[in-house]
């Protein structure tokens, strides 16, 4: 039994993660919070820690005794990374043995802008160590959450169905190249699997940790809808060039919709995520390596057959 320290623990993967961590019964588990804990966002079996991640000593105090610290800090709004530079700094003050500092996505984040703090923390972890090891790390891998291909409907707990570039009520898909656009889909639930595997584990951690469901093309994945629904998709195919210029030529789009936003917003947030997601699906962004998978023989991820009938059967 470990203590472990959850940054960000109000996040949607992060809820995942903690669920199959108590679940385990094993370990002792802290919620690291900039707020005051309130009831409705209390997740039982753990303890609460209010923190200012801008307040080192602080954050060191709260971490005392803990092996190991996950993040799910949400990186766009993390203004110049203080707070995950802050916990990294922390974590070795503190002797936090093994730390994952907030990745849960795909491995190329090039084309994904509002990564960009993800990549500035992959550096400065890569410059601390540099000379010798001071803190051991992983980055938790998972390509597309698989819990997306049940929108509008849920799959899982505390992931929002979130609809992406298929609309699978309506069989409508957007594409560019469904042949050569590769992407590994992990379900939500079995990166926690993946994660209390990976915390027992008694090796060295990997610095880079793809924790791999399935990889697939979009050609296969809608050949397989078609099969389970049988019923034709309805594709529109568009252009790299047109998505690079910032145009997206389609008759229909998804819409992501956040309580802050406009309708106006909205429509172009929308777009412009939509176009990021086809620029990145065909440079292959979320295909992610098996690390994980190969440490940890008994983990077993769900496949994308398996979930999509499991899902989409009768409906």
């Amino acid at each position: 039994m470990v203590q472990i320290a959850i940054a960000g623990g109000s996040g949607q993967i992060a809820r995942e993660v903690i669920d199959v961590l108590i679940a385990t019964g094993k370990h002792e588990i802290i919620v690291l919070s900039r707020k005051d804990p309130v009831v409705e966002e209390f997740i039982e079996g753990t303890t609460w820690v209010k923190v200012d991640y801008a307040d080192q000593t602080a954050v060191v105090k709260a971490i005392q005794g803990v092996h190991t610290l996950l993040s799910f800090i949400v990186a766009h709004l993390d203004v110049d990374c203080i707070a995950q530079k802050t916990l990294i700094h922390a974590a070795i003050e503190a002797g936090v043995k093994r730390f994952a500092p907030s990745e849960w996505g795909p491995s190329d984040i090039s084309t994904f802008d509002w990564y960009a703090g993800k990549q500035v923390i992959r550096d400065y972890l890569k410059e601390l160590n540099k000379d010798k090891k001071v803190l051991e790390y992983t980055l938790f891998q998972p390509g597309m959450l698989l819990d997306f291909l049940s929108a509008p409907f849920k799959s899982s707990k505390h992931i929002r169905p979130t609809e992406l570039n298929f609309d699978f009520v309506n069989l409508r898909a957007i594409v560019v190249d469904p042949a050569n656009e590769v992407i590994t889909f992990t379900r939500a639930h079995d990166i926690g699997v993946a994660v209390a595997g990976a915390i027992d584990y008694e090796g060295e951690w990997p610095i880079i940790g793809g924790i791999h469901g399935e990889t697939v093309t979009t050609a296969k994945l809608l050949s397989l809808v078609e099969k389970i629904k049988g019923k034709p998709w309805d594709v529109e195919v568009v252009k790299v060039e047109d998505l690079e210029a910032g145009e997206l030529k389609t008759s229909w789009l998804p819409h992501f919709s956040q309580p802050y936003l406009t309708p106006e917003e909205a429509l172009a947030f929308s777009k412009g995520l939509v176009i990021k997601i086809l620029l990145g699906n065909i440079k292959a962004a979320w295909v992610v390596s098996d690390e994980w998978n190969q440490l940890l023989p008994h983990f077993k991820p769900t496949q994308l057959e398996e979930f999509l009938v499991e899902h989409w059967t009768g409906k």
